[in-house]
């Protein structure tokens, strides 16, 4: 059996109220990404930037991750740490609120530090 080959159908198999919150962290990094392309990648979404990911989001068991995340401007890092589990991976706990807020932070700085290293390297 193969997984779901688009995001939709992603958000099909996790329970309701875990796909209306996937829904809204897809619809918030899109929001931050020009010309958003989408694509499941290690069976999670992902939406890409410039042919090259930008962040994936899954719903897990217990909570929402998205990855990679990786080591932000010290202002926005320290609103991130806490919710750190690993180097680049950020998770929600469904028992709290999903910061929508910080997650679009996030997204703009990941975009910015892309269009920084483009403009850098000349690709």
């Amino acid at each position: 059996m193969t997984g779901p080959a688009t995001i939709d159908e992603y958000l099909a198999t996790v329970p309701p109220e875990v796909a209306e919150r996937l829904q809204r962290i897809r619809e918030v990094i899109e929001a931050e990404v020009p010309d958003p392309e989408e694509r499941i990648r290690y069976g999670m979404p992902a939406v890409m930037l410039g042919g090259r990911y930008a962040l994936h989001f899954a719903g897990w068991k217990k909570h929402i991750g998205i990855y990679p995340v990786p080591t932000l401007d010290e202002l926005l890092e320290s609103e991130v740490a806490p919710h750190r589990t690993e180097k680049d991976s950020v998770v929600f706990p469904h028992s709290a609120p999903v910061p929508y807020d910080l997650i679009g932070r996030i997204t703009a700085a990941i975009v910015a530090r892309r269009k920084a290293s483009t403009a850098s390297t000349g690709r």
